[in-house]
């Protein structure tokens, strides 16, 4: 645990982790939010850590969000997965 704690202060995930994920996937900030089913400036707030200079936690739901399309899955329904559509899995 303590290891974990080392890379990561509290839980989740940090707005360094966020961008890198981001950029890995070769996403804009508009594509990224339009996959999340977010506004542009949340990933920017999320991106930041702060909103008007307040911290901002990323949600666990987005998180999940965020490994779902790390993985290629663009849609859950509750009993099976959607794959990205090819153009968008083309983009990563």
């Amino acid at each position: 645990m303590a290891e974990s704690k080392s890379k990561i202060p509290g839980p989740g995930m940090t707005p360094q982790q966020f961008r890198v994920w981001r950029r890995t996937l070769g996403l804009k900030q508009k594509d990224a939010a339009e996959r999340l089913g977010l506004k542009k400036r949340m990933i920017q707030y999320y991106e930041k850590g702060n909103r008007d200079g307040r911290p901002v936690e990323i949600p666990k739901s987005i998180r999940l969000a965020c490994y779902a399309l790390s993985e290629g899955i663009g849609d859950f329904d509750g009993q099976t997965t959607t794959p990205l559509p090819a153009e968008a899995a083309d983009s990563e």
